[in-house]
């Protein structure tokens, strides 16, 4: 198979040359022959683009302490968190169901860093009976609950604060989380006294300093910024006493979606332990909180072309491309107002028109991409690209919606890993009124 041009999520998502029929495959299969098996809409992932993603993490960080921990709220789904349990990866959660996920798919639970701002005493109590890592606590009303829940089961949480470094990721408002105008983490100044707070609980065991800054960070200017604040921190608590093992950088390296250009993850890792080891703190255990970067250019979303509507384009109207997924199945371009590639899954010799890609779904918003140049017709499936971040975890079933199907491709072989949803099982725990 020859690529006419580089794709995001290449080399794993190539398109034959027309000569050879212009298909669009990923892992080497063809995904128009995995929409007529598996019907539409569906996500489609390529578990060794998503194992490639990790290693490029773990090959870095070779020869030094760390842990690698997905961010799995970025894709949940149990065949993935079992590709990243099996290579070795610890995982970052933000809710006792996300616990049971990990649990589910065979993940080790001393790999589980427990983030969030809004932990319930329920699960903490079943991340302390689990036996994670750690919590990575956002306030000091947290540290209190936590120390009170530990101390009714007899146990001590290890815990990491998580501090916001007020730190500009550059990226989109929505998903920026380390600027003192979000609500994530402790703010600096008060982290100090919050430690001090932290050391003094009996339930409570300190071992870490954490943050996270953002998602889609495309610089590693940010990440050295904010690296730079966390070990002022260190320095300052392992002054007045409190031992800190490990620095915790959090996640958010960016991905290509068109045009971005987001550092390697090994030039990312490189200049973070150089900076690391410039101030002395080589000896520390890194951990990383991944979750865009290992799977976002690991899948797609397919999509059946239902109806072609043409507008009066010379008196500003649009021309409509209505497909069979919508926002509920991908979110990002209407919350976001995110650009995601739209391919055909086999090439058309006819002429291209501009189309607004829309679904079906009663809203206005309900958008995949707008003013795409496609050849298309009725009944043909285009591919979003770059859809394995943030697409099943965040769909929804409104318009009374079933959730897609899903599939894993590993090699030549091809797994149904979540079933499509029937229109039943969505009102099944419902009731009338007598």
């Amino acid at each position: 198979m020859n690529a006419e041009a580089a794709l995001p999520g290449a080399p794993f998502l190539a398109r034959d040359l027309p000569g050879e029929g212009g298909r669009l495959r990923l892992e080497g299969h063809a995904l128009a022959d995995l929409a007529q098996r598996f019907g539409t809409p569906l996500f489609v992932y390529s578990r060794g683009a998503m194992r490639s993603a990790l290693a490029a993490y773990q090959d870095a960080l070779r020869g030094r302490a760390h842990l690698v921990c997905y961010a799995m709220k970025a894709n949940s789904s149990l065949a993935v968190l079992q590709t990243f349990a099996q290579a070795g990866c610890g995982f970052d959660i933000v809710s006792g169901g996300e616990l049971a996920r990990v649990q589910a798919a065979g993940g080790d639970l001393s790999k589980v860093v427990f983030s969030g701002v809004g932990k319930t005493r329920a699960e903490m109590a079943q991340a302390l009976r689990a036996g994670v890592r750690c919590f990575n606590v956002e306030s000091e009303p947290e540290l209190d609950t936590l120390n009170a829940v530990a101390l009714d089961l007899g146990l001590r949480a290890p815990v990491s604060l998580r501090v916001n470094p007020d730190v500009d990721a550059g990226t989109h408002p929505y998903i920026s989380t380390g600027l003192k105008g979000n609500k994530f983490g402790i703010a600096h100044a008060d982290a100090l006294a919050a430690y001090r707070h932290a050391a003094s609980l009996p339930g409570l065991r300190v071992v870490g300093i954490d943050c996270h800054i953002g998602s889609q960070i495309t610089q590693t200017g940010p990440y050295l910024d904010a690296l730079d604040r966390l070990l002022d921190l260190v320095e300052a608590v392992e002054a007045a006493g409190i031992a800190i093992h490990h620095v915790d950088v959090g996640g958010g390296l960016g991905i290509t979606y068109t045009d971005e250009q987001p550092p390697a993850a090994g030039l990312l890792v490189a200049e973070l332990l150089h900076r690391l080891d410039a101030r002395g703190h080589g000896h520390r255990e890194l951990l990383f909180e991944p979750g865009r970067s290992l799977v976002g250019n690991a899948g797609v979303l397919l999509t059946e072309v239902l109806v072609l509507k043409p507008g009066h384009v010379e008196d500003g109207g649009k021309n409509f491309c209505i497909v069979d997924a919508a926002m509920n199945d991908m979110v990002r371009p209407a919350m976001y107002q995110a650009w995601m590639g739209i391919e055909p899954c086999e090439q058309r010799a006819c002429p291209a028109t501009t189309w607004d890609v829309v679904g079906p779904v009663c809203e206005s918003g309900d958008w995949l991409g707008h003013d795409r140049s496609l050849a298309v017709a009725p009944g043909d499936v285009l591919a979003l690209l770059s859809a394995g971040a943030y697409g099943m975890t965040m769909s929804s079933n409104y318009n009374t919606r079933p959730r897609a199907a899903e599939v894993m491709l590993d090699g030549a072989q091809v797994h149904l890993i979540r079933e499509r949803e029937s229109v039943a099982a969505l009102f099944a725990n419902e009731r009338l009124t007598a």
